[in-house]
């Protein structure tokens, strides 16, 4: 049996230990028991930002966007489709640039959308501009 791993439940952010072998199984959280995989963009804000972005075992796919911006919302929904599709692989999030303006500070977001790639913590890939859905997942996969 392998190692477990740590992954962020995406409804009330609690960290759960879930076996690598169990993780295409998805899982229930310990706290809340729903489960650990909606197969959806999880909204984040900086709290939960950190709590995904630095505990989880599983990398966290990020679109910084703003409800103002047309791009923005025309990738929403090749977003939405790729988190059904890379779910439990990747972890897909979306921050909201207006409402966390500190975060996207942070993170030097300069242009919306920008999609940001990060694993334990760190950020490992960025892209900058709206994707459909079969670039968006083509390019996540060819991070790794």
């Amino acid at each position: 049996m392998s190692e477990p791993l740590i992954v962020v439940c995406p409804h009330c952010h609690t960290p759960n230990r879930l076996a690598a072998e169990r993780l295409a199984d998805g899982g229930t959280c310990g706290k809340c028991k729903a489960g650990l995989f909606a197969g959806e963009p999880v909204e984040l804000d900086a709290t939960s930002f950190d709590i995904h972005a630095g505990r989880s075992d599983i990398p966290l796919l990020v679109d910084f966007w703003a409800p103002w911006c047309g791009p923005c919302r025309a990738m929403a929904p090749a977003f939405a489709q790729a988190a059904k599709q890379l779910e439990p692989e990747f972890r897909l999030a979306k921050v909201n640039t207006e409402e966390e303006q500190q975060l996207a500070a942070r993170f030097g977001i300069r242009s919306i959308p920008t999609l940001a790639l990060f694993r334990h913590g760190h950020e490992v890939a960025r892209q900058a501009g709206a994707m459909d859905a079969a670039s968006l997942i083509r390019w996540v996969r060819g991070q790794k």
